[in-house]
């Protein structure tokens, strides 16, 4: 039996805001930590945020699909396997929550709730990183959903665990999260005028490789 509208998006909000209290949360608890080495903190930051993530797909995935990201949901609207209006009030959500998550993680750390970044994350490099990123969540969804769906919590776990080490931007690979990133001035924020470029290269990444493998895992002809 599948679940009501309502709890679909409380899952959506409840994993969003977990998935940016960790991101927020653990950036500042490595950075407070690691006595001003930047390797050790980001490292503490990637394993948060990779951990979290397969955990709260195994627990919300049952529910609403575990989106918690726009890029992910506008993957889910192209194939045709949620309708737009769903799509909407989802992303809606998504942002909510992610704001909420990371006024979480500075309660918790006793921070300012209300913060804006100065943390300038941009240039050409980073922008194409964020497509790679992008497109490349997207590719792991797709590909584990057809062959291996029981893997999906953790490939994506993985691969974002793997995309802060090997792209430049440090994998944010979601508008959502990018969006809340703008209101830390902490250790995982991006400058609010930075974020549009970011935005765009993720939901260039995620269509690209929606079509991609759309066509590439299709069985016929």
């Amino acid at each position: 039996m599948g679940f009501s509208s309502g709890r679909r998006l409380a899952a959506e909000f409840i994993g969003t805001a977990f998935l940016l209290a960790a991101v927020v949360g653990s950036g500042i608890m490595g950075e407070s930590l690691a006595g001003g080495n930047v390797a050790l903190a980001l490292l503490g930051n990637t394993i948060a945020t990779g951990a979290i993530l397969a955990v709260l797909i195994l627990v919300f995935g049952p529910i609403s699909g575990a989106h918690f990201n726009p890029a992910v949901t506008l993957a889910f609207l192209l194939r045709r396997e949620i309708a737009p209006s769903e799509a909407a009030v989802f992303i809606g959500v998504q942002i909510v929550a992610a704001i909420c998550g990371a006024a979480a993680a500075h309660i918790m750390f006793a921070e300012p709730i209300l913060q804006i970044s100065t943390n300038a994350r941009t240039g050409a490099g980073q922008w194409f990183a964020e497509f790679v990123a992008a497109f490349g969540l997207i590719a792991t969804i797709l590909g584990c959903v057809r062959f291996r769906p029981d893997a999906v919590p953790y490939a994506v776990g993985l691969f974002i665990t793997a995309g802060y080490w090997f792209t430049a931007s440090t994998s944010f690979a979601n508008p959502a999260v990018t969006i809340a990133r703008t209101f830390t001035d902490t250790f995982s924020g991006i400058a609010p005028g930075d974020a549009p470029a970011f935005i765009a290269a993720q939901l260039v990444g995620a269509v690209a490789a929606t079509v991609i493998f759309g066509w590439l895992l299709r069985q016929k002809p």
